[in-house]
């Protein structure tokens, strides 16, 4: 019940409608006995500063941010945590009394996820990363911090895979190439990972990979949660690799979330369950 003293969170992005945040959060909350709430806000593009100053205003203890604003409101706030530097991203963001500190829960929150589904060993992995937007900065830190050999970027825009690679290349061996260029990068790898948006719903028939590149003995992961399983993982799945779907990172990238916010330990299982009901009432 919402009263003087509840606390506010929410999450900032655009599109949102189709965001599972609110749930997992709310949950969190209630697991937690926390007088707390958590609210979808659609940010359009041009007003992501005005939102940040009212983060503030209106005392949010915390907000998360998604696509398209991780990059942008670095420049609205007040610190940086080292990991959101090195990334050049953010989608936690603390509020200590009017003090702004952005976080990046994106890259840990999908190495655990990864790591606990797939029993995959990270060290020496070569992997192709699709697309190089805020999500791929996120996870090409966490993986050369896990010890990959090699990651290679492809994106539509080559030039922007390019520059991300050059960012992250005193991390681990990179690569930017363009989507169309993937193909021996796909081939040799040992993860490929989609951090686009292809396949999310409502576009649910869209795939960022040509699925005959596809082979046993790869893993083949998308950070897309919604459907649960996309176009590229029913094809994976078909060619023999083994499929990591994008839920995981999702509740943990909450859960790091709602850590750095309460100090509390997460309810990760109950966040999982209220978001796995959501999918299976729908």
């Amino acid at each position: 019940m919402l009263d003087t003293q509840t606390v506010m969170y929410g999450v900032f992005g655009d599109p949102i409608a189709h965001s599972k945040s609110p749930l997992m959060l709310n949950r969190a909350f209630a697991e937690a006995d926390l007088n707390a709430a958590y609210a979808a806000f659609h940010i359009r593009p041009g007003t992501l500063k005005d939102a940040v100053a009212g983060i503030r205003a209106l005392g949010f203890r915390g907000v998360n941010v998604t696509i398209p604003h991780k990059v942008e409101v670095m420049d609205y706030l007040d610190h940086l945590d080292d990991g959101a530097k090195a990334i050049g991203a953010v989608n936690t963001i603390v509020n200590d009394h009017g003090v702004l500190t952005g976080y990046n829960t994106d890259g840990i929150g999908y190495v655990r996820s990864l790591k606990e589904e797939t029993g995959v060993k990270l060290a020496g992995a070569k992997v192709v990363l699709l697309g190089a937007g805020g999500a791929a900065r996120g996870l090409v830190y966490a993986l050369a911090k896990e010890g990959a050999a090699k990651v290679t970027l492809a994106n539509r825009t080559p030039g922007r895979a390019v520059e991300l690679a050059r960012a992250m290349g005193a991390y681990t061996s990179t690569e930017g190439i363009g989507l169309d260029q993937a193909k021996d990068a796909v081939e040799a790898a040992d993860l490929v990972i989609n951090t686009t948006q292809m396949g999310m719903h409502p576009n649910v028939e869209e795939t960022p990979l040509d699925s005959s590149l596809l082979r046993p003995g790869m893993i083949v992961s998308d950070i897309v949660y919604n459907p649960r399983e996309t176009r590229l993982l029913r094809e994976a799945k078909a060619r023999g690799a083994q499929v990591h779907g994008g839920l995981g990172m999702f509740i943990y990238q909450g859960a790091y979330a709602f850590e750095y916010w309460t100090g509390l330990p997460a309810p990760a299982a109950a966040m999982r369950e209220a978001v796995e009901q959501s999918f299976s009432s729908n």
